[in-house]
């Protein structure tokens, strides 16, 4: 396998998305990722939809977003036979990864001591719904929960009296990537140390690990931040503005930039209220009435490539679709195509890193439910020869 982590042999226990992404991002990083499924319907997300897809509809697409790069195969955690062969993987494995409710893997016969026991060089990773201890650790965890509890939902939407989520998972998609981020510091540290540690997040952390400056705004300047629809909390000209077709996002961080946007939409930059970001804040309604008033004199293309011309920053808001016809997405890797047993040639939604001086590499499209099996049985004789 290329990549950096090409001699890394991740075992994935984890399910659904948090955790199954961590190992995604790791199996693009080049690692061998062995996906143990339950034989009875495996990875529950393989049930998630719709959409559905493939010549018997069961495919699920919500699945294929998580699993790229990975080997599949079936066993009962439960079971004697399920759980001597576990320990065999663990014993080859540098990587393990789990998001199972606290407690649960102990219950299995796999507690940290067991699991550094069979391999003291194992890193182990972890992610809960709301950490592992703590007065309410034992908590389940779902996105949607962890978004509404770490105060994310505040944040989001049109007024704070209307909460909304994010769109996308992304209580479980940070989850993820904070916890490949400490898979990969702790395997630096194990070429020091020659020995694995266990490293823990949750959904929980991963979003008030991003609160950032909504944070501060409470934890020193008293204020807590409330949702602003599509305007930003701090800075102002920034956000969605309507004109003669639709809307466009305009983005003006500095004063040099303002200065140009107001050239640009005839508004006087040195007007009272709209001199300063603070000023600008303070009368936000009124700077985007004006705003709009001059916007609403032509369409999207036109003030897009004006304000391009003048190096502001500005975009369109694309769809889902766009965003993949889009040649800016493609040429920068962001679209794979994969060859799936039973799909043949599909296009996934490719790694955000890029490395210089690396080819693209081949990507493997997300396993059948037990696919591996054979090869992995036959991997793992090898390894222990």
């Amino acid at each position: 396998m290329q990549g950096a982590f090409g001699d890394i042999v991740v075992l994935d226990l984890s399910r659904a998305l948090a955790g199954p992404h961590a190992a995604q991002m790791l199996g693009d990083l080049g690692a061998r990722v062995i996906k143990v499924e339950h034989p009875d319907g495996g990875d529950e997300s393989r049930g998630w939809g719709p959409p559905f897809v493939g010549p018997e509809g069961d495919i699920s697409t919500y699945f294929l977003a998580a699993n790229r790069n990975k080997l599949s195969i079936a066993l009962d955690l439960k079971s004697a036979g399920g759980r001597a062969l576990v320990e065999r993987l663990v014993r080859q494995s540098d990587v393990l990864v789990e998001n199972f409710r606290t407690g649960v893997l102990d219950r299995l016969g796999f507690s940290v001591e067991r699991l550094h026991e069979l391999n003291p060089r194992l890193v182990v990773l972890s992610i809960t719904g709301f950490g592992h201890d703590g007065p309410e650790g034992g908590r389940p965890g779902y996105d949607q929960i962890a978004q509404g509890e770490a105060g994310l939902m505040s944040l989001t939407g049109p007024s704070s009296a209307e909460p909304y989520r994010v769109g996308a998972s992304i209580a479980d998609l940070l989850a993820g990537i904070h916890g490949a981020y400490g898979v990969a510091a702790a395997l630096y540290e194990r070429t020091r140390t020659g020995r694995g540690k266990v490293v823990r997040t949750s959904l929980l952390a991963a979003v008030t690990g991003v609160h950032s400056y909504h944070g501060t705004a409470w934890t020193v300047g008293g204020r807590v931040p409330g949702a602003g629809g599509n305007h930003h909390a701090s800075i102002a000209p920034y956000g969605a503005f309507r004109c003669a077709d639709g809307m466009i996002q305009i983005a003006v961080a500095n004063e040099g930039q303002w200065r140009k946007v107001a050239a640009l939409l005839g508004i006087d930059p040195e007007d009272p209220r709209y001199a300063t970001n603070r000023e600008r804040f303070t009368h936000r309604d009124e700077l985007i009435a004006d705003m709009e008033k001059a916007l609403a004199a032509h369409d999207r293309g036109h003030w897009l490539a004006a304000l391009g011309g003048l190096g502001v920053p500005a975009g369109a808001i694309r769809s889902i679709d766009e965003v993949y016809a889009w040649e800016q997405t493609r040429s920068q890797g962001l679209v794979v195509t994969v060859d799936h047993p039973v799909l043949g040639l599909v296009e996934l939604p490719g790694p955000p890193l890029r490395f210089d001086g690396e080819p693209p590499r081949e990507h493997t499209a997300p396993p059948a439910l037990g696919q591996h099996g054979d090869e992995v049985l036959a991997w793992l004789e090898e390894r222990e020869r």
